[in-house]
């Protein structure tokens, strides 16, 4: 365990970007649209590129208060899916038509909202337009998001006989008194029914998503919600901060202030559960995720082989990826895309003929400096200045001298060494990675900036 003191978690509980882009979202521009998208889907239609191709499914039945995602809350019933997916299969058909021919997926990810909200037949027929349009490498990283609260076996056994590998399940927290408070109730005894089935029909890969931060959660209700995890087993599991945002999700402000666990509350939790895992036979990979240590996640890890996107962090990265659905997101030659974020604006848009595009971020070459310097403190957890070097023909040091007074900084506060031609996380440092990484962000020395995002703690 670590001994952190208070000083330092108020020195460093900001708020601050979680980094699963850069730059992060709130610097893209409505001037990126149509016309581009267009343009850059040519483009990677006429290279050899591999794809990661994201579907948001932005259903959900009911809204958990701790939600910060894009999502519409609609009763169960199978005409609000049957014409979304009207629209979604006119986006497919036109992203298809710019591209030009048949591009290989190394990465398929749905997320949502709940994906699980579909029923059977609509999983399948969304699967099989997309198999019309892209060939599915075999081998590739076919993922799905579930509520447990939205599925049965039948649909289980639907999904794994049209190809999906590897399943994610927000478990969040299995405190019944947690659970109403949040307004997600799902019982320890339902989860375990739904990994059941899946270690039964052999997915290749289980993760639990969870939570520590949430309204009346404490060190002793977060501890036993870990060992009825460990209990289960999940090759996969990502452990997030709650993300308090009242001013962005106005939901949130139904939630009592007081009920949540104060900053040095949240890190002894954190702390804690970190070392439950690692005791546990599971090994911390990059910023707050966890993964028994025969996985493929932590044998990329280890290998210095680890990446992420908004899919998260993946070992089978494609060289450019599509985001379809309303407020998807998408990177294509150095350009990010976010489609509408509203349904009537996604289904207008598609109405006209249109790629539903919102807004966008063409990358400068600082951008992109930037962006790679970022993402290797993100999974590698160091920088080595030699490959910087070679990659971008930049000395380091004088690139970054405006940057030399933080690392000072991040050295003095023991978050990171610098010896030669290596930067490299001490352990503490990787608890504090977001902070690291805020030092690098050009936009964050923007007045109001940091009013944007969730504290880092």
């Amino acid at each position: 365990m670590f001994n952190i003191t208070k000083d330092l978690i108020l020195k460093y509980d900001q708020p601050g970007p979680r980094y699963t882009s850069y730059p992060t979202a709130p610097e893209w521009s409505t001037e990126v649209a149509d016309q581009v998208y267009q343009e850059k889907l040519r483009e990677f239609g006429q290279n050899d590129k591999t794809l990661s191709l994201y579907i948001h499914i932005p259903f959900c039945r009911t809204l958990c208060s701790f939600c910060a995602c894009n999502v519409v809350i609609r009763p169960k019933d199978e005409k609000y899916g049957d014409e979304y997916l009207k629209y979604l299969f006119k986006e497919i058909d036109l992203v298809r038509h710019f591209i030009g021919r048949k591009k290989t997926i190394k990465q398929f990810h749905w997320g949502g909202g709940t994906p699980t909200y579909l029923n059977e037949a609509q999983i399948e027929r969304l699967f099989k337009k997309v198999q019309e349009n892209f060939e599915i490498d075999l081998n590739s990283e076919v993922a799905v998001e579930i509520d447990p609260r939205t599925i049965d076996k039948n649909k289980v056994k639907k999904m794994r006989q049209l190809g999906f590998n590897r399943v994610s399940m927000g478990v969040q927290d299995f405190d019944p008194e947690v659970q109403r408070h949040v307004n997600r109730q799902q019982p320890f005894a339902m989860v375990k029914e739904f990994n059941d089935w899946c270690r039964e029909l052999q997915f290749q890969s289980v993760n639990f998503d969870l939570i520590y931060g949430l309204p009346q959660q404490t060190s002793e209700s977060v501890k036993q919600t870990v060992e009825q995890v460990i209990q289960l087993k999940p090759d996969r599991i990502a452990f997030y901060s709650f993300a308090y945002v009242p001013w962005l999700k106005a939901h949130q402000n139904k939630i009592d202030k007081e009920s949540l666990p104060s900053n040095d509350q949240k890190m002894e939790i954190f702390l804690s559960s970190r070392q439950k895992f690692l005791e546990s036979g599971y090994q911390a990979i990059a910023m707050d995720h966890f993964a028994l240590k025969g996985d493929e996640l932590a044998k990329s890890f280890n290998d210095g082989k680890l990446y992420r996107n908004f899919m998260g962090y993946t070992v089978k990265p494609a060289d450019e990826y599509v985001g379809l659905g309303m407020t998807a997101i998408g990177f294509l030659e150095n350009t990010f895309f976010q489609n509408q974020k509203t349904l009537p604006d996604y289904y207008k848009a598609l109405s006209g003929g249109k790629l539903p595009v919102e807004r966008g971020k063409i990358l400068s070459e600082d951008d992109r400096i930037r962006q790679w310097v970022i993402n290797s403190f993100m999974c590698r957890f160091q920088i080595d200045k030699d490959e910087f070097q070679g990659r971008f023909k930049k000395d380091f040091d004088e690139y970054f001298s405006e940057e030399q007074a933080h690392l000072v900084r991040c050295v003095a506060d023991g978050l990171i060494t610098s010896q030669g031609q290596l930067i490299q996380t001490t352990e503490l440092g990787k608890i504090f990675i977001r902070n690291v990484c805020m030092g690098f962000d050009w936009y964050l020395r923007q007045k109001g900036a940091h009013k944007r995002f969730s504290k880092t703690i």
